[in-house]
């Protein structure tokens, strides 16, 4: 497939986590002018899977890449088709519960994202990504 975009050209498939620290708060990300979709919007991070990688080994290389990041994949969370009609990108997307084990977080791809945070869970800023609106509803 090689020139075919995922989530434009066929379906493509992305995990996200919402990975929690020991204080119970939730890591949120805010994507960049490179981000492939919904730029300016807050997301639980993550990626899109590469083949021949699983769903958990995908997350959590992600979060290393990405933010410096160890996470501990503790549980799936929901599946959830995510239409973003606007931008013609159908995806399938995969949230898992994660805890923090590890590294500081930092931005190491900023044009992907400009900010990164800790919020409660029930007062998470905003705009939210339409991937992050299914991951609070699982």
């Amino acid at each position: 497939m090689s020139g075919m975009v995922p989530g434009r050209d066929y379906v493509g498939v992305g995990v996200g986590a919402v990975v929690r620290r020991a204080d119970g708060r939730v890591f949120l990300a805010r994507r960049g002018p490179e981000a492939r979709n919904e730029a300016g919007c807050w997301e639980f991070p993550g990626g899109t899977v590469d083949f021949g990688e699983t769903l958990e080994e995908t997350v959590r290389r992600e979060f290393r890449e990405e933010y410096g990041m160890e996470i501990e994949v503790t549980g799936l969370r929901g599946v959830a088709d995510h239409l973003l009609p606007a931008e013609g990108q159908h995806w399938v997307s995969v949230s898992f519960e994660a805890r923090h084990v590890g590294g500081e977080p930092r931005i190491l791809e900023p044009g992907k994202c400009t900010e990164i945070g800790w919020f409660e869970e029930d007062a998470l800023p905003s705009p939210l990504a339409a991937s992050a609106e299914l991951a609070r509803r699982p």
